[in-house]
């Protein structure tokens, strides 16, 4: 986690600027870590932001700032480095969660293929993308066909969208959830909770200890900050 900062300023506010909405603290504007113009497409996403940098205390706290981080994101790396992002997605899609089913118990298997089979379907039907599932652990090739789809997919979305869906993808581990949210066939809840199926199956059973539960709402609160720049999109 970065080490936080003395907080320098007064009054986080948005400006109108050439291409978008600009930050600014006390007047100046904010740079990403890249020292680019942190500026925002839309005057929500912006308020929004800027909301992150006015409810800092003390200190810059840069994990309480999401939108923050993910509009760096956009900027920083998605605007420079498209392909190779691109690339790391499909690899997503090449390792899906939803493709890799359990063996038992017969309660998990079938609670494996009401939640995720409706997704592989939605996304052969969206992208002429078909995926093979397997049970067990054993990795299976998919389909190269399947996996062009989904580079098409993916290279008709938007930088600030592409942001979103990496953060999804890696939260959920799932190329198709995060396709399945940045098109708005699930919420953000949804992916978290479809995403968690194996894990909550096995809280019920056996109980959750506490390095489970912050690993589980770090994953939860990336995905949640995904959709919430989407819904300000």
């Amino acid at each position: 986690m970065p080490t936080p900062r003395k907080r320098f300023y007064k009054v986080a506010t948005v400006a109108t600027a050439a291409d978008g909405f600009a930050i600014l603290l006390d007047g100046r504007a904010v740079k990403t870590p890249a020292l680019r113009p942190l500026t925002l497409p839309n005057a929500a996403l912006a308020e929004a932001v800027a909301g992150e940098w006015q409810a800092q205390g003390e200190e810059i706290r840069p994990h309480t700032m999401p939108l923050t981080q993910l509009a760096s994101t956009a900027l920083d790396r998605i605007g420079t480095e498209r392909e190779l992002v691109a690339e790391q997605l499909v690899r997503y899609g090449g390792t899906d969660l939803l493709c890799y089913r359990a063996e038992a118990p017969v309660a998990l298997v079938r609670r494996q293929d009401a939640g995720w089979q409706p997704l592989l379907d939605w996304a052969e039907a969206r992208f002429a993308a078909r995926l093979t599932t397997t049970a067990g652990v054993m990795a299976v090739e998919q389909p190269e066909v399947a996996l062009a789809a989904l580079g098409r997919a993916i290279a008709g979305i938007d930088d600030w969208r592409m942001a979103a869906l990496s953060v999804a993808a890696a939260a959920s581990g799932s190329l198709v959830l995060a396709l399945a949210l940045v098109e708005g066939r699930l919420s953000a809840a949804e992916v978290f909770s479809l995403s968690q199926l194996d894990e909550s199956f096995q809280i019920e059973q056996w109980g959750e200890d506490a390095e489970a539960v912050a690993r589980r709402a770090a994953l939860e609160a990336d995905i949640l900050a995904a959709g919430f720049l989407l819904d300000l999109l």
